[in-house]
């Protein structure tokens, strides 16, 4: 696997450094202390030059760990350590493989990069596709096919999702659901609206309309989204 470090702290890095260095399986592509060079290799880069792992520090000055993860456009697993356990909680809203707590200690390190390396060989193998998502509902689990899914709304720190009979509210990023959904059935058309493709009815001016039962549902487009859903229709269409 692939990794960088990113921390602001010249000690942490050596340690870091010094653990992967110890573990066959990890190559070190390098460490940065800033944040922004990393979000715009990350970004830029990713194609030419994928990393499967990051170790993120996630108290730093110019961009926290969080504000990290929210600038990435693809999000590779991710290992956070910290000297505070507060953060914990947010950060498994993006899918954290561990958080560790400072100061690190080789056989803690160990077990995350186990979970890393599990998770990478399952990517790695062919999976069958999935038609459906579980969300948690009070203390239950309730399985939502993709089919019945209309739209999903940001509401705050929450997501809704919409279907035909019920709406589900969780405690997701509009950019952690966006990357879980299905791509070839979904897309982001608002900074706060995730439409399935198959129920768009109509477009009109700067909105899609959702067919529901009581009469139709208009979602607004956003300026940046609106020519790559047009594009994206056009190829459904030929």
């Amino acid at each position: 696997m692939n990794c960088i470090i990113v921390d602001d702290d010249s000690l942490s890095i050596k340690i870091i450094e010094e653990f992967v260095n110890r573990m066959e399986g990890l190559t070190l592509m390098g460490s940065f202390s800033s944040a922004v060079e990393a979000v715009n290799m990350l970004n830029n880069n990713y194609e030419e030059i994928p990393i499967h792992l990051i170790f993120l520090d996630i108290e730093m000055p110019e961009m926290s760990g969080i504000d990290f993860l929210k600038a990435l456009d693809v999000i590779p697993q991710v290992i956070i350590y910290s000297s505070e356990e507060k953060y914990a909680l947010e950060s498994y809203e993006y899918d954290v493989t561990d958080y560790l707590l400072k100061p690190v200690n080789y056989g803690r390190f160990i077990k995350a990069v186990g979970r890393a390396r599990e998770r990478f060989e399952k990517k790695e193998l062919p999976v069958k596709e999935s038609t459906e998502i579980f969300i948690k509902n009070n203390s239950s689990l309730v399985r939502v096919k993709y089919d019945d899914i209309l739209w999903i709304e940001a509401l705050e720190n929450y997501v809704v999702l919409n279907t035909f009979r019920e709406k589900y509210t969780i405690h997701f990023t509009m950019k952690s659901i966006a990357d879980r959904m299905p791509s070839d059935k979904f897309m982001r058309i608002h900074r706060s609206y995730i439409v399935n493709f198959s129920k768009i009815s109509a477009i009109e001016d700067n909105s899609v309309i959702i067919k529901i039962d009581n009469g139709n549902k208009l979602i607004p487009i956003g300026k940046s989204y609106k020519e790559k859903l047009l594009n994206d229709i056009n190829l459904i269409s030929r």
